[in-house]
């Protein structure tokens, strides 16, 4: 029989993890599934743009995986079970179950409310496609509100690198609209003096009001009830204030973190089931520099590669390639005609150093551009030859990586 491989979720790091696989593994002795709740690939980079009003290409995900030999099935995952070696899944058809030899786990987060009342209810997020369109429809009424001078108000609650890209987008793309953002603390904190001052800047000349240390405790459908009394009026409230996962893994029996990504080792095999992989912001991973790696893009990545080789290594008896696991910058767009590029050290703390401006925002574009070209050609450039499986793993690929 073929060794199964069930990839959960199509985002950047599944699809083009599901790519490699096809291409390095051999389809006479592997079969390779891709689980996927939606039909489209989304670009979840560029999703505070879809809110703003920009047309962001959605491909199919049908088209994506056109000649790999990949099967996708589009369906919604519902539980795990990692003792049966089984997925759960739900369909238009009703679902059923897909088995398993090895699992990549790649479903990535949703957004958190904190347990905030209201959020649910009332606010909305760019975490996902839906969401961001949601948001956009909004933000379209509210344009022929504020024509009329009955609204308008755009209210961003928090202020990490979703939130003042979805702040800054906004405002630059819809200048009639009235835009704040929230700030925990300080705005920009995690950023450089530099760098600070130059998104104060950018938010002062696109018009966004800057609420700093300012404590959310419920949303409303017109407002925002603030810890210290303060009540501010909104007519969509969009809230980036952090990420979480799914509980599946959890629920499933999975070793997990108190918030429940899956605990991986350096190769990104879950330490409790040796057979599934977890990647990105489903992950507990250790960085080279002995941290935990941030929920990012970045993180997603390089967490992919490393379970991409680990996989390939295991299967066919090779030595198991040891990729880089780190976390070095952030580069943050500020609409479309200005970004920040900050330097990240191995504390996890921001370098003085940063850089400005213009060229910010087109290398920030074309980073965006080439993993999305990366994601839709994932075979491409790498050798024809597909390896066959071992017999039996080689133990030489456990020592590569300890």
């Amino acid at each position: 029989m073929k060794h199964r491989i069930v990839v959960l979720g199509a985002g950047y790091a599944g699809a083009f993890a599901a790519g490699i696989l096809a291409r390095r593994l051999s389809p006479a002795d592997t079969e390779i599934t891709v689980v996927n709740a939606e039909p489209d690939f989304v670009q979840r980079m560029s999703l505070h743009q879809v809110a703003a009003g920009q047309e962001i290409k959605a491909p199919k995900l049908a088209d994506v995986f056109a000649r790999t030999g990949i099967r996708l099935r589009l369906a919604r995952v519902t539980a795990v079970d990692p003792e049966r070696q089984v997925v759960a899944v739900a369909d238009a058809d009703g679902g059923g179950e897909l088995g398993y030899d090895t699992l990549f786990y790649a479903l990535g987060s949703h957004v958190a409310d904190r347990g905030v009342p209201g959020v649910a209810e009332h606010a909305f997020d760019v975490a996902g496609r839906p969401s961001a369109l949601r948001l956009r429809e909004r933000l379209d009424s509210l344009g022929s509100l504020r024509r009329r001078g009955e609204g308008g108000r755009v209210l961003v609650v928090g202020d990490g690198l979703t939130g003042i890209e979805a702040a800054t987008e906004i405002a630059e793309s819809r200048p009639g609209l009235s835009v704040a953002l929230v700030a925990r603390g300080e705005l920009g904190v995690r950023l450089s003096a530099g760098a600070r001052s130059h998104l104060r800047q950018a938010c002062d000349r696109l018009g966004i009001t800057v609420l700093e240390h300012t404590s959310v405790e419920a949303v409303e459908a017109t407002r925002v009830l603030c810890a210290d009394g303060t009540v501010l009026a909104s007519d969509a409230t969009v809230w980036t204030a952090g990420f979480a996962v799914d509980p599946i893994a959890a629920a499933g029996g999975l070793e997990v973190t108190e918030n429940g990504q899956i605990v991986v080792d350096r190769t990104m095999r879950s330490v409790s089931h040796p057979n599934v992989y977890a990647i990105g912001d489903s992950a507990y991973a250790i960085g080279d520099n002995g941290r935990p790696l941030p929920m990012s893009c970045a993180s997603a990545g390089f967490t992919s590669r490393q379970a991409i080789e680990a996989i390939v290594g295991r299967l066919t008896g090779r030595k198991i390639a040891k990729t880089n696991l780190v976390y070095t910058y952030n580069y943050i767009s500020l609409g479309r005609r200005d970004g920040i590029l900050q330097t990240i050290d191995d504390e996890g703390q921001a370098k003085p150093k940063y850089l400005g401006g213009r060229n910010q925002a087109r290398i920030k574009k074309s980073i965006i551009k080439t993993a999305l070209w990366a994601t839709w050609h994932p075979t491409f450039g790498l050798p024809k030859r597909k390896h066959r499986l071992a017999a039996a793993p080689d133990a030489s690929a456990e020592k590569a990586v300890a």
